[in-house]
């Protein structure tokens, strides 16, 4: 019977890198929220409807907000993601209740449209400022 040896050593590889996890968060930060999103407008009777929808609620615009700002350094652009996700939420309820129409189905489904406008809004721009100019004089 032989036995293996592992190496103590750290540097050869036994640890993740550090921006290795980054990417599986993501994930499963959007899992979260897509579970919640789902559950608000299916209106699924679940004790965990409520945590994962306020997730999703100050995740989507956040997220959206922080990928129009792709240009300030982290720790400002996570300031600024939550609060205008917080000002995103508040806006939504303030003009349903204002107009009477308020559900909370249709405030995800509000706050879901308006991060995905601000999302495709800042992917389209990014796009546009890297494509090559291509007119013809």
């Amino acid at each position: 019977m032989q036995t293996k040896t592992i190496n103590s050593n750290r540097s050869t590889g036994s640890r993740p890198a550090r921006g290795e996890a980054t990417p599986l968060l993501a994930g499963a930060a959007v899992a979260v929220g897509g579970v919640g999103a789902v559950l608000a407008l299916a209106d699924l009777a679940s004790p965990l409807r409520t945590p994962f929808a306020l997730f999703f609620l100050l995740a989507a615009p956040a997220a959206a907000i922080a990928a129009a700002l792709g240009r300030l350094d982290p720790l400002s652009r996570t300031v600024v993601a939550g609060a205008g996700a917080f000002a995103v939420d508040l806006l939504v309820a303030q003009t349903m209740l204002a107009l009477h129409i308020w559900s909370a189905r249709g405030g995800v489904l509000a706050v879901a449209v308006i991060s995905g406008t601000i999302f495709l809004l800042a992917s389209v721009r990014r796009r546009g400022a890297s494509a090559p100019d291509a007119r013809t004089d």
